[in-house]
């Protein structure tokens, strides 16, 4: 119970490290309530040092793989048995997950070989490699785009009150229920790709690999390959992208794509053809998706482009001249592996994503978000963290998770441990379903549910243990759209020694 305002947490930084992507045991998961402080020398007295369940997982990895963990670290181990894919990595600490995100905690997992990736020289290469010398040229490349904001001394400013994001100034907690830190979103007013402000890239005319990551705490990405920076359709060429694969890996064959369209989270794997533009050119990457809250639809029509003198634009491509053969294989020619689909669902769950207002200050704006399950009458009921666990799937089950939006925005909705396949969409109102648009008919691990809509996501669950699944608008994440589910038999929760009656972070 509070009797003042919180002040902003200032102690020891928690963290845990969850593989986006991966299917690994639940106590290499990255379980959120499993995070740890650093070993450090100043953690202030009373402070849990450990998360309710870091001690359950860290005897069970000694037991499964000899692993040890010591006072302010944890051994993970990834099998890499999934398919070739683009994976990444990020701390998902329970209640922070936004802001060690936000100040640098995440990167790239790239998993190659096996029957599901293709031979080297098929696709441009090389990417990077651990031990390249300096210098080295690259025709594969990921990249992480992201949006931040910067004090004039180059530190990085992310909000501490809600003011910058609505305007809301008070009272909060305990004068009302509204959190006194937590912003519903957050839309910084620069792009960074890969660390840096702005870049501009040095390309062949050739064939290029991209590994493209949204890496935005809630902002969506509409990107485009264009010719000038400040324009908007229809009267500004394009460079189209061609999409091989998604979060899982491969998609069952390429698409042509004038644009692509990323929640936070999604990955597209794409190659884009610059062998017909001329040296010397500079064409730019471009993001059109909006300043806000995504809800659907085109830029120009459904909602305001991005600014297009700051988060409109993502880097710059400079066309230098080739230095070395393209071979090769044009990307509409490229046969890629075969993608075995699901099979039959055990059963199917109805589950909803919702928005809650303050109970006291009704016209303050979101008080929260919440996910939850979906009665017999048809309507949400919302669920906070701590509740009881309603998503039991069995062991070896495949099941069709329908999620409910009820809400008026756009959620990616990750869950954890599986990769699923997208079944369909359907919107309020309309008796017929739509398929999956045709770049995500492969394996993903994220995927848009968007407002007044119905999606349907197919996923077979072969790992016992404790996982979660959740928004990723970490935002939304934070407080509190993320919930437990236990594939095998359910397990009650846990109440750590330390931990007291309220943990201090």
């Amino acid at each position: 119970m509070f009797h003042t305002t919180p002040e902003p947490y200032r102690g020891p930084v928690p963290i845990i490290t969850h593989l986006h992507g991966g299917r690994n045991t639940e106590e290499s998961d990255g379980y959120p309530e499993a995070w740890y402080l650093p070993d450090a020398v100043d953690v202030p007295a009373g402070y849990a040092r450990v998360g309710t369940f870091y001690d359950e997982f860290r005897h069970k990895a000694e037991a499964a793989y000899g692993a040890v963990w010591t006072e302010g670290d944890a051994v993970f181990q990834y099998a890499n048995e999934e398919r070739a894919a683009t994976f990444w990595f990020h701390d998902h600490a329970l209640g922070v997950t936004r802001l060690n995100v936000y100040a640098g905690l995440a990167g790239f997992y790239l998993l190659r070989g096996g029957p599901a990736d293709l031979r080297e020289g098929v696709l441009p290469g090389p990417g990077p490699r651990p031990g390249d010398p300096p210098g080295r040229s690259y025709h594969e490349i990921p990249l992480v785009i992201q949006d931040r904001s910067f004090h004039t001394d180059g530190s990085l400013l992310y909000p501490g009150s809600r003011v910058a994001f609505d305007g809301f100034k008070g009272p909060y907690v305990p004068e009302s229920d509204i959190p006194p830190i937590w912003n519903p979103e957050y839309f910084g007013d620069t792009m960074v790709s890969n660390g840096r402000t702005w870049p501009a890239l040095d390309v062949e005319p050739r064939r290029y690999r991209f590994r493209v990551l949204n890496g935005c705490n809630s902002r969506y990405l509409i990107l485009k390959v264009v010719t000038d920076p400040l324009a908007r359709r229809p009267a500004n060429p394009s460079l189209a992208f061609w999409q091989l694969g998604s979060e899982g890996g491969f998609l069952p064959s390429p698409v042509e794509r004038e644009q692509l369209l990323l929640a936070p989270a999604e990955r597209a794997d794409v190659v884009v053809d610059f062998t017909a533009v001329p040296v010397g050119t500079a064409l730019y990457l471009i993001n059109e998706g909006p300043d806000a809250a995504f809800k659907g639809g085109t830029a120009g029509a459904d909602f305001a482009a991005a600014d297009p003198a700051t988060t409109g634009q993502v880097l710059r491509f400079d066309i230098r001249p080739l230095t070395s053969p393209d071979t090769s294989v044009p990307p509409e020619h490229l046969a890629l592996p075969a993608l075995e689909p699901l099979g039959s669902a055990d059963r199917t769950r109805r589950l909803s994503l919702n928005e809650q207002s303050s109970d006291l200050l009704p016209h303050s704006g979101p008080r929260q978000l919440l996910l939850g399950t979906v009665d017999d009458r048809g309507k949400p009921v919302p669920m906070r963290w701590n509740e009881p666990t309603t998503e039991n799937p069995a062991l070896g089950s495949t099941e069709i998770w329908e999620i409910h939006n009820f809400t008026a925005d756009a959620h990616p909705i990750h869950i954890h441990e599986v990769q699923f396949q997208i079944v369909d969409r359907q919107k309020s109102g309309q008796e017929a379903a739509t398929p999956p648009e045709a770049w995500e008919r492969g394996y993903k691990d994220t995927a848009i549910a968007y407002p007044g809509t119905v999606t349907r996501l197919k996923a077979t669950f072969d790992r016992p243990g404790r996982f979660v699944w959740h928004c990723h608008m970490l935002e939304h994440e934070d407080n509190e759209m993320m919930r437990p589910y236990v594939v095998g038999p359910a397990r009650k929760r846990q109440q750590h020694p330390s931990a007291g009656p309220k943990d201090r972070v």
